[in-house]
C-alpha cells in the first residue's frame, strides 16, 4: 500500500502548521485511497520516525516523503539524510523514497507567482 509523508520544519509557534494540516487535508480529499501523514524535523510532532511507523502500523510499505521546504539548504542535506537513513535501517522492509523540496518544482514557483499576480 502506497502513501505520502508531507514533511516540513516545524516551529515553536503551533498556528505555524496550520497550512500543512490543511494540505494534510487537501490530499486526503482528493487522493482517498492513498493515506497521508504529517511530520517534522524538529519542535513539532510526529517526527519522521513516527509518521513512518504510523503508516506502517496502517498497512503501507511504501512511502514518499515530499520535503515541504523551499530549497535545499542544510537540513535537506545534511539532518534529512541521516533520518531518513534511521527510517530505513529501523523499517527494513518499507520502501522509503524522497522527492526533492517542493520550492525546486517549476509549477510551485509558478503557484507562487499566481498568488502574486493576484495580489496586484
Amino acid at each position: 500500500m502506497k502513501a505520502i509523508i508531507l514533511f516540513g520544519h516545524g516551529a515553536r509557534d503551533p498556528r505555524w502548521r496550520e497550512p500543512f494540516d490543511r494540505l494534510a487535508s487537501l490530499w486526503q480529499m482528493q487522493h482517498p485511497d492513498i493515506l497521508v501523514e504529517l511530520a517534522f524535523l524538529e519542535m513539532m510532532q510526529p517526527s519522521l520516525e513516527q509518521a513512518v511507523a504510523s503508516l506502517v502500523a496502517k498497512g503501507a510499505n511504501e512511502l514518499t516523503i515530499v520535503p515541504v521546504f523551499f530549497g535545499q539548504g542544510g537540513h535537506l542535506r545534511n539532518d534529512f539524510p541521516l533520518l531518513l537513513e534511521e527510517c530505513r535501517v529501523k523499517f527494513p522492509n518499507v520502501q522509503l523514497r524522497a522527492t526533492s523540496a517542493v520550492g525546486d518544482d517549476d509549477a510551485v514557483l509558478q503557484a507562487i507567482v499566481d498568488f502574486g499576480a493576484r495580489a496586484l
